[in-house]
Protein backbone atom coordinates (compact mmCIF):
# COMPACT_ATOMS: atom_id res chain seq x y z
CA UNK A 1 0.00 0.00 0.00
CA UNK A 2 1.46 3.35 -1.01
CA UNK A 3 1.25 5.81 1.83
CA UNK A 4 2.80 8.73 -0.02
CA UNK A 5 4.81 9.73 -3.09
CA UNK A 6 7.17 12.69 -3.23
CA UNK A 7 8.70 14.29 -6.32
CA UNK A 8 11.68 16.46 -5.51
CA UNK A 9 14.02 18.55 -7.65
CA UNK A 10 16.65 19.65 -5.14
CA UNK A 11 18.56 18.38 -2.13
CA UNK A 12 16.55 20.71 0.13
CA UNK A 13 13.25 19.38 -1.24
CA UNK A 14 14.43 15.80 -0.61
CA UNK A 15 15.35 16.75 2.97
CA UNK A 16 11.96 18.43 3.39
CA UNK A 17 10.23 15.29 2.10
CA UNK A 18 12.09 13.33 4.80
CA UNK A 19 10.88 15.80 7.44
CA UNK A 20 7.31 15.40 6.20
CA UNK A 21 7.57 11.60 6.15
CA UNK A 22 8.90 11.55 9.74
CA UNK A 23 5.42 12.48 10.99
CA UNK A 24 4.13 9.09 9.76
CA UNK A 25 6.63 7.03 11.77
CA UNK A 26 5.57 5.44 15.05
CA UNK A 27 7.83 3.74 17.61
CA UNK A 28 9.30 1.19 17.43
CA UNK A 29 9.76 1.10 13.68
CA UNK A 30 12.07 -0.07 10.92
CA UNK A 31 12.25 2.04 7.78
CA UNK A 32 13.92 0.35 4.81
CA UNK A 33 15.55 2.85 2.45
CA UNK A 34 15.86 1.31 -1.01
CA UNK A 35 17.62 2.76 -4.05
CA UNK A 36 20.75 2.66 -6.14
CA UNK A 37 23.97 4.41 -5.15
CA UNK A 38 23.33 8.14 -5.24
CA UNK A 39 19.54 7.79 -5.19
CA UNK A 40 19.21 10.11 -2.17
CA UNK A 41 18.79 7.67 0.72
CA UNK A 42 21.09 9.63 3.05
CA UNK A 43 19.67 12.97 1.91
CA UNK A 44 16.11 11.80 2.68
CA UNK A 45 17.39 10.49 6.03
CA UNK A 46 18.71 13.97 6.87
CA UNK A 47 15.13 15.22 6.92
CA UNK A 48 13.85 12.32 9.01
CA UNK A 49 16.62 12.69 11.59
CA UNK A 50 16.21 16.45 11.64
CA UNK A 51 12.51 16.09 12.42
CA UNK A 52 12.92 13.33 15.01
CA UNK A 53 16.23 14.20 16.70
CA UNK A 54 16.53 17.91 15.96
CA UNK A 55 19.88 17.71 14.17
CA UNK A 56 20.87 19.92 11.23
CA UNK A 57 21.43 18.21 7.87
CA UNK A 58 25.21 18.66 7.92
CA UNK A 59 25.46 16.46 11.02
CA UNK A 60 23.86 13.45 9.30
CA UNK A 61 26.15 11.30 7.18
CA UNK A 62 26.04 7.85 5.67
CA UNK A 63 27.08 5.10 8.09
CA UNK A 64 28.64 3.05 5.27
CA UNK A 65 31.88 2.39 7.15
CA UNK A 66 30.62 2.50 10.75
CA UNK A 67 27.44 0.52 9.89
CA UNK A 68 25.29 2.42 12.42
CA UNK A 69 24.95 5.99 13.69
CA UNK A 70 23.10 6.88 16.89
CA UNK A 71 21.58 10.33 16.49
CA UNK A 72 19.99 10.45 19.94
CA UNK A 73 16.26 10.36 20.66
CA UNK A 74 16.46 6.60 19.88
CA UNK A 75 16.93 7.32 16.17
CA UNK A 76 19.44 5.02 14.49
CA UNK A 77 20.75 5.12 10.93
CA UNK A 78 22.13 1.86 9.57
CA UNK A 79 23.82 0.95 6.30
CA UNK A 80 23.92 -2.72 5.35
CA UNK A 81 25.83 -2.26 2.08
CA UNK A 82 29.05 -3.77 3.44
CA UNK A 83 27.43 -6.74 5.19
CA UNK A 84 27.79 -10.05 3.39
CA UNK A 85 25.55 -12.38 5.42
CA UNK A 86 22.31 -11.91 7.34
CA UNK A 87 23.98 -13.39 10.43
CA UNK A 88 26.14 -10.26 10.65
CA UNK A 89 23.04 -8.31 11.67
CA UNK A 90 23.25 -10.06 15.05
CA UNK A 91 26.37 -8.08 15.90
CA UNK A 92 24.54 -4.76 15.48
CA UNK A 93 22.02 -5.22 18.32
CA UNK A 94 19.05 -4.46 16.10
CA UNK A 95 16.46 -6.03 18.43
CA UNK A 96 17.77 -4.07 21.44
CA UNK A 97 17.79 -0.76 19.58
CA UNK A 98 14.31 -1.31 18.28
CA UNK A 99 12.48 -2.86 21.21
CA UNK A 100 14.47 -2.02 24.35
CA UNK A 101 14.89 1.62 23.34
CA UNK A 102 11.67 2.04 21.36
CA UNK A 103 13.90 2.99 18.48
CA UNK A 104 13.44 4.02 14.93
CA UNK A 105 15.85 2.22 12.61
CA UNK A 106 16.50 3.90 9.28
CA UNK A 107 18.14 1.18 7.21
CA UNK A 108 19.94 1.90 3.94
CA UNK A 109 20.30 -1.18 1.73
CA UNK A 110 17.86 -2.93 4.07
CA UNK A 111 16.33 -4.84 1.19
CA UNK A 112 19.49 -6.97 1.12
CA UNK A 113 18.49 -8.63 4.40
CA UNK A 114 14.86 -7.62 4.81
CA UNK A 115 13.85 -11.10 5.95
CA UNK A 116 16.47 -11.05 8.71
CA UNK A 117 15.32 -7.68 10.07
CA UNK A 118 12.34 -7.13 12.36
CA UNK A 119 9.21 -6.23 10.40
CA UNK A 120 9.54 -2.95 8.59
CA UNK A 121 7.11 -0.18 9.31
CA UNK A 122 7.82 1.36 5.91
CA UNK A 123 9.76 0.76 2.75
CA UNK A 124 10.94 3.95 1.04
CA UNK A 125 12.07 3.52 -2.56
CA UNK A 126 14.10 6.35 -4.06
CA UNK A 127 14.88 6.71 -7.75
CA UNK A 128 16.13 9.43 -10.04
CA UNK A 129 19.26 11.17 -11.13
CA UNK A 130 21.07 14.30 -10.03
CA UNK A 131 18.62 16.25 -7.84
CA UNK A 132 15.41 14.97 -9.47
CA UNK A 133 13.91 12.24 -7.31
CA UNK A 134 10.82 10.08 -7.03
CA UNK A 135 10.33 8.85 -3.48
CA UNK A 136 7.65 6.23 -2.88
CA UNK A 137 6.71 5.41 0.71
CA UNK A 138 4.91 2.12 1.29
CA UNK A 139 3.57 0.85 4.58
CA UNK A 140 4.86 -2.63 5.29
CA UNK A 141 2.67 -5.64 4.78
CA UNK A 142 5.11 -7.95 6.58
CA UNK A 143 3.89 -9.23 9.94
Amino acid sequence: MIAKTYLTTSEEETIEAGRDFAALITRPSVVLLVGDLGAGKTTFTKGIVGALAGLPPDEITSPTFTLIHDYGAAVFHMDLYRLEKPAELGTLGVEELLYDQGGILLVEWGERFADALPSAGFTVTLSGVDDSRRIVVEASDRA
